[in-house]
């Protein structure tokens, strides 16, 4: 019985939806039940890979904006969102991790000790998004050193998919990769640069998401540049409606009204 409800919620988890507000009223249901047929099935990528990219997308959308948006009116309230975000970012990568680490053991102590890891092309998604929640969570945690220490294993984990799929998700995983050079202590611009130029070249303007990511990694010090990115996010999510997208829109757009006060 378990086997056939995982395909099911793995399936369900792709279904399109372009309404934030219903997706955000509908998800809270549909993860729970799909993270407790997960553990019954710990090796089912698929749903693995729909838990994960339905977490850390839900973060990202409804939580860790929201602690953003709230910084200055309500710090309180903006920093128990902040602490919520960061767990549920937290809770994607480990559901994540935990799936990679049934068909590659060793895997998380590997990353730990910055060896290589022998990932399979099947396992290149989920990587994707066990690197982006990880990535997300210690993102909300820059004041604690040890979490900003693991930003060498995300990294690692993301290039190692990229190894094995680097067209992933029409630029999302290059994207990644150029956000977190540029997060990186030691980074590389040109090599950040480079990963988002790939990743423009995959999107082929379709994902907004690409210029999104760009604006903020590379141009915070840019005011016309970082303008520019985001309307460039804003005419690619007006073209290609979906839910995605529609998040993405009300990102930038938020990002374009408070632009007085980023620079």
């Amino acid at each position: 019985m378990q086997r056939p409800l995982a395909d099911a919620l793995a399936s369900q988890g792709a279904s399109p939806e372009d309404d934030p507000q219903l997706a955000r009223e509908a998800a809270a249901f549909y993860l729970k039940l799909s993270e407790s047929v997960l553990r019954a099935q710990p090796d089912h990528l698929p749903l693995a890979t729909a838990v994960a990219s339905g977490l850390t997308q839900y973060t990202y959308a409804f939580v860790a904006l929201e602690a953003e948006q709230l910084e200055q009116q309500q710090p309180r309230r903006a920093l128990a969102l902040r602490e919520r975000a960061a767990r549920l970012y937290d809770r994607a990568a480990g559901q994540a991790l935990r799936t990679l680490e049934v068909g590659t053991p060793g895997l998380q102590a590997a990353l730990r000790e910055g060896r290589p890891v022998p990932l399979r092309a099947e396992q290149a998604e989920l990587a994707y998004w066990a690197a982006a929640a990880w990535a997300g969570a210690i993102s909300l945690r820059k004041g604690e050193p040890e979490r900003v220490a693991e930003l060498p294993a995300v990294v690692q984990l993301a290039r190692q998919a990229d190894a094995l799929a680097p067209t992933l998700a029409e630029g999302a995983l290059a994207s990644l990769l150029g956000t977190l050079e540029a997060a990186l202590p030691n980074g590389n611009r040109a090599r950040a640069d480079a990963y988002f130029s790939r990743a423009r070249a995959l999107a082929q303007g379709r994902q907004a998401g690409v210029p999104l990511a760009e604006a903020e990694a590379l141009a915070s010090q840019d005011r016309d540049r970082f303008e520019r990115l985001l309307r460039e996010a804003l005419a690619i999510a007006a073209q290609h409606p979906s839910l995605t997208h529609a998040v993405m829109r009300d990102r930038a757009q938020w990002l374009l009204d408070t632009l007085d006060d980023r620079f």
